[in-house]
């Protein structure tokens, strides 16, 4: 009876070490796919692009809408997917006539919806894989592509991780309030001392950083950011719909020229 005893006790411990062992095999793969999906930032490399004004040539888009008209320069090179799927959009006329469909407490605002409840046509621009890269950053006149799906296996929707996409519907950003606890407590966190005070200095959505895809930074009509923020809302559920339509009339692809800082 000893002897059976025994042989079960052995057979109950190698059983909770061998389910141990599993359990920190698991949470060691999952920290691995956490890290391929999202971005290791350098301090000592990052490069605050949206900082710059727009130099000679760059590529540029022009938001008409019925409240004002605000420009916006592209970062193909940082963001290629997503920028390509905007870009190519809105040569097509895509975003003629469509929907600004959310505008959050002075925060941002969320456009570029055919229909009036924020949804897109179909799903064939709505799968282009998320970008993220440390010199782009959710400063106050960003453009963001709103994230559209995450695709995830059983084990990343109980640990995380996953690939996430972005589509058609984009993102402008005003800011959210700077009060001094909000600035000390930035300060500290930020391990980049020049990230947290361009935040301090131009405002903008910190707890949005390296969430969603950059591909753009606003240069002119930032007071047409601002009042698409700032609408007059009935809130209905996921989206706070503006009370009155506001509508894209177009969105034009061109190049910056320094004529334009001369108008």
């Amino acid at each position: 009876m000893a002897k059976r005893n025994n042989a079960v006790r052995f057979i109950l411990i190698f059983t909770l070490i061998l389910g141990i062992f599993c359990l920190v095999a698991m949470l060691v793969g999952t920290l691995r796919e956490r890290n391929q999906n999202y971005i290791t930032i350098d301090p000592g490399t990052m490069e605050l692009v949206q900082k710059e004004a727009p130099k000679e040539g760059d590529p540029i888009a022009v938001v008409d809408t019925t409240l004002g008209e605000f420009r916006f320069v592209l970062y193909p090179q940082y963001s290629p997917g997503a920028v390509k799927n905007f870009t190519e959009l809105a040569e097509q006329g895509y975003y003629d006539g469509t929907y600004v469909f959310h505008s959050e407490s002075g925060a941002y605002s969320s456009m570029g919806a055919p229909n009036k409840d924020g949804s897109a046509k179909d799903n064939s621009h709505e799968l282009v894989a998320r970008e993220l890269h440390q010199n782009l950053w959710p400063f106050k006149g960003a453009v963001l592509a709103m994230n559209t799906t995450v695709k995830q296996n059983l084990k990343q929707k109980f640990f995380g991780g996953g690939d996430y996409f972005n589509g058609s519907r984009f993102m402008v950003l005003n800011t959210v309030e700077f009060d001094d606890d909000f600035k000390q407590a930035l300060r500290e966190a930020s391990e980049n001392e020049e990230l947290g005070e361009t935040f301090i200095e131009m405002g903008g959505i910190p707890n949005f950083s390296q969430q969603m895809t950059v591909i753009g930074q606003t240069y002119s009509g930032m007071d047409v950011v601002e009042k698409l923020a700032s609408l007059e809302v009935k809130n209905t559920g996921v989206y706070k719909f503006p009370a009155e339509d506001v509508i894209i009339r177009s969105v034009t692809i061109g190049e910056y020229t320094a004529e334009e800082d001369e108008k």
